[in-house]
């Protein structure tokens, strides 16, 4: 049992390093608060539309992902011990 609560955190070490360079490499959002309270950007445009297509969108998908293994891992580890 020890062994698989070793292996299950090398796995979440590794997994927060990749979380911490996704995190890293996605650009701020210059949108921030004070523009939500004015009226923001219009969310129908063609760019909001294919923002998963690009770059950035991209990025936020692999960050999801990257969390929702980190949690399970943190779960594993947790109800093992």
């Amino acid at each position: 049992m020890q062994v698989l609560i070793t292996i299950l955190s090398i796995l979440l070490v590794i997994d927060s390093i990749v979380m911490i360079v996704l995190v890293m490499m996605q650009e701020g959002d210059e949108r921030g608060l004070s523009s939500s309270i004015a009226g923001g950007y219009n969310a129908e445009s063609y760019a909001s539309k294919n923002a998963g297509r690009t770059k950035e969108g991209q990025l936020k998908k692999y960050t999801r992902i990257a969390l929702a293994v980190f949690l399970v891992f943190a779960l594993a580890i947790n109800i093992l011990q």
